[in-house]
């Protein structure tokens, strides 16, 4: 199933502070907030929401189209995108802009504070679904406010499922566009973060969302998930990483493995786990796209997870 992501192309800014940042700001003071972080450590990576999900989707296997407006300041992420075999055809350069570009300083507790230049971003409107072929899921992802909320209208008139996904974007929309998002989309993800917001915002509960969609995913972090679907409440526990080095784009990674789950027809824990597992196979890696495993090695880490999660419920019940 050919799957449209939209959402941004970025160049990500990664810089990492040695400490952590409530050791820096004082409660009191926020209100005339003027701090520096030294960051010795600096590197530039391939990034935006668009560009991570279909990255990790085509590790999948799958079939990503990529749907984005980008700067002059392009090519080099074109040369990266055509050496992984991503479909580059709907995304469009407007000239005379950047591409958008974030600036991540991440803590040693993996928190993280984001400057965002969106640049040609706000230029997604220029896009129009109807210009993809042969789609058969979707994804709306942080990207242009205007473009949001056109293609998410494309999409729903078009009759092809979509996941709403509004990420740090969310505070872009008031609650009663967020409601509107909510009518027309046939999945929505969230973090544990932006679900309070949406809550707040819409007056909604998570359960009242879920009952307007085919399924809410709510991330939280080291946690798991929660996916919300069919009256029932679906816990997905996080999948043990070999190791922590980078959460960027971890949500990212996550929601290309629902979206091959749901192109698959799977099951909520089936699609659950496996994006679990691709968020721990990208936050072992240090950038969005910088992980690369085969399709094979994927299948090897979910049985793994498994036979942990079996082991763990054995040894629970015992000491129970």
């Amino acid at each position: 199933m050919r799957t449209l992501i939209c959402g941004s192309m970025a160049f990500d800014t990664i810089m990492v502070f040695g400490d952590q940042f409530k050791n820096h700001i004082l409660p009191d003071k926020i209100h005339m907030l003027n701090i520096c972080f030294f960051v010795p450590e600096m590197r530039r990576e391939f990034g935006g929401t668009a560009g991570n999900i279909a990255y990790n989707l085509k590790l999948l296997q799958g079939e990503p189209v990529i749907m984005a407006t980008v700067g002059d300041d392009f090519a080099g992420y074109t040369r990266w995108l055509e050496q992984h075999q991503l479909d580059t055809n709907h995304i469009k350069t407007i000239p005379g802009t950047f591409t958008a570009q974030a600036f991540i300083t991440t803590d040693q507790d993996d928190n993280q504070i984001t400057a965002f230049h969106p640049g040609a971003m706000s230029e997604c409107h220029q896009n129009s679904v109807h210009d993809a072929q042969d789609i058969g899921l979707a994804i709306i992802a942080p990207d242009g406010r205007d473009g949001m909320f056109l293609h998410a209208k494309e999409c729903h008139d078009k009759g092809i499922p979509f996941m709403f996904d509004p990420g740090q974007g969310l505070p872009m929309f008031n609650g009663e566009e967020l409601l509107h998002f909510i009518e027309l989309a046939t999945y929505v993800a969230v973090n544990d973060y932006e679900a309070q917001l949406l809550q707040e915002k819409t007056g909604l509960t998570l359960e009242q969302v879920a009952e307007k969609v085919k399924a809410l995913i709510v991330t939280e972090g080291a946690q798991g998930s929660t996916i919300y679907a069919d009256g029932k409440q679906y816990k997905i526990p996080c999948a043990r990483a070999e190791q922590v080095v980078d959460p960027t784009g971890c949500g990212d990674a996550y929601r290309a493995g629902l979206l091959y789950g749901i192109s698959q027809g799977w099951d909520w824990d089936v699609s659950g786990r496996l994006a679990s597992v691709m968020g721990a196979i990208k936050i072992a890696s240090r950038g969005a796209q910088n992980h690369k495993i085969s399709r094979e090695e994927i299948q090897d880490f979910y049985r793994q997870v498994l036979v942990d999660e079996t082991l763990s419920q054995y040894v629970e019940g015992q000491t129970a």
